[in-house]
């Protein structure tokens, strides 16, 4: 176990590169030299986020074209988790500088735990915010700035949602209704110098989540996160480059290895995180003896949220500790989903470590 490389390793490192290569400055370091060289330079640039996909899962059957495309493996944002890697790619900074700290994340002005994708609280119901103002200055304002356009892709359900304001702040948005109609749209808003266009593919997370690694519809997903790629690169303009990426990978966990936490802990302890690295406000260490977990105290964790200036709300919304699952097992709090077959959050290589791909010749 490992904490994630964020000083030329890792996904904050390939936003920064970019925006670097764009507008001459970011907030931190590019790729590390050997990395940087696998991106040819480019006039525009095209960020597609995979979900959910590992690199460690780029030996599927359907994963070809995507697989053909890898350079090398990057490290997700600790915890290896949506929302965590998609707010450090949305201000080119470390989660201990952006502040979303966790899936699941304590909120002392909302008064509880809030669910970071849908921003409700554990149990569904909608918790008022200003979401647009939740993270610091974003990477899309500083781009726009200088003038280089940012431009995020995504579906187009997602237009107005919680999230998306939280994340896209100062971005233009796009929307798409399937993924042969994204594809064209990202090599098409490509074509213009100057802008960076960030593409969300979703199914590879969705399909891992519900069924499994092993199922008929994450073999479906995959084949449609390859053919996207695989569109992608063909119709890219002669002066883009498509970088490839992802937010976490995902490990199967089956029914026998979910432990779900006794219901009298809760009456003293609040738990927030993901099933993989569970967040313990107040003193989880007891906790540790009973469930298929280590504890680690903040202390002894702190620098895996990064280095930096830290959010001035890090101390207040960062737990006591976490419960770090063991490998090939989940930890479910009262409110968890126990049907989910797919989990991530922790720092086995398979959930931590993402691919860089590359597609499209580019020229600078």
């Amino acid at each position: 176990m490992r904490p994630p490389d964020y000083t030329g390793g890792g996904l904050v490192n390939v936003v920064a590169e970019l925006e670097r290569r764009l507008s001459g400055t970011a907030p931190s370091p590019g790729l590390r030299d050997d990395l940087a060289a696998l991106i040819p330079a480019a006039a525009s640039y095209v960020l597609v986020l995979f979900d959910g996909l590992g690199d460690h899962q780029l030996g599927h059957p359907e994963a070809g074209p995507l697989r053909a495309s890898r350079k090398a493996a990057i490290d997700a944002s600790f915890p290896t988790t949506t929302t965590v890697s998609l707010a450090s790619l949305a201000t080119g900074r470390p989660p201990a500088g952006h502040g979303l700290l966790g899936y699941q994340l304590w909120l002392p002005e909302t008064g509880g735990v809030v669910a970071t994708i849908k921003w409700t609280t554990l149990w569904g119901e909608p918790v008022p915010y200003d979401y647009d103002h939740f993270l610091p200055e974003t990477t899309w304002e500083r781009l726009a700035a200088v003038g280089a356009e940012p431009i995020v892709l995504q579906p187009a359900n997602f237009e107005g949602s919680p999230l998306t304001r939280v994340l896209y702040r100062g971005a233009r948005f796009e929307g798409y209704h399937n993924m042969a109609e994204a594809a064209a749209a990202a090599a098409d808003l490509a074509e213009p110098a100057g802008r960076l266009v960030v593409m969300y593919v979703p199914q590879v997370d969705f399909a891992a989540h519900v069924a499994g690694q092993q199922s008929k519809i994450y073999t479906e997903a995959m084949a449609v996160a390859a053919e996207v790629w695989l569109r992608l690169g063909l119709a890219l303009p002669a002066g883009a480059v498509a970088v490839g990426i992802a937010d976490h990978g995902h490990i199967d966990v089956p029914p026998g290895r979910r432990t779900t936490i006794a219901r009298a802990d809760h009456d003293h302890l609040t738990f927030a995180g993901d099933a993989r690295v569970v967040f313990v406000h107040g003193d989880g260490a007891g906790l540790a003896e009973r469930l298929p977990a280590t504890w680690v105290p903040r202390a002894e964790m702190e620098h895996w949220w990064g280095p930096g200036p830290r959010h001035p709300e890090f101390d207040a919304r960062a737990p006591d500790g976490v419960l770090v699952v063991d490998p090939g097992c989940a930890v479910l709090h009262r409110f968890s989903d126990d049907r989910l077959v797919g989990q991530h959050g922790g720092l086995t290589p398979e959930e931590l470590e993402v691919p860089l791909l590359i597609a499209g010749p580019g020229r600078g």
